[in-house]
C-alpha cells in the first residue's frame, strides 16, 4: 500500500485546518492552555504526545480498515 502524496498534503492541510480552530475560536483560552503547558514537565508532555499519537493512529486504523 502507498500513500498518494496529494492525499499526504491534503492530510496536512487539515492538520492545519483543525489546528487553526481553537485559536480562532477562542484565543484567550489558547493563551491560558498554553500557558499551563509552559509550566509543565518534560515528561508531562511527552506524555501527552504520545497518548495524542496513539488515539491518532488508533483512529486512522478504525477508519481504513
Amino acid at each position: 500500500m502507498s500513500i498518494a502524496w496529494p492525499d499526504l498534503v491534503a492530510a496536512f492541510g487539515l492538520m492545519l485546518v483543525v489546528e487553526g480552530i481553537l485559536p480562532f475560536l477562542h484565543p484567550r483560552g489558547i493563551k491560558r492552555a498554553l500557558a499551563t503547558m509552559a509550566t509543565l514537565d518534560d515528561g508531562a508532555l511527552r506524555v501527552a504526545g504520545a497518548v495524542s499519537m496513539a488515539a491518532g493512529l488508533l483512529l486512522i486504523w478504525l477508519i481504513r480498515a
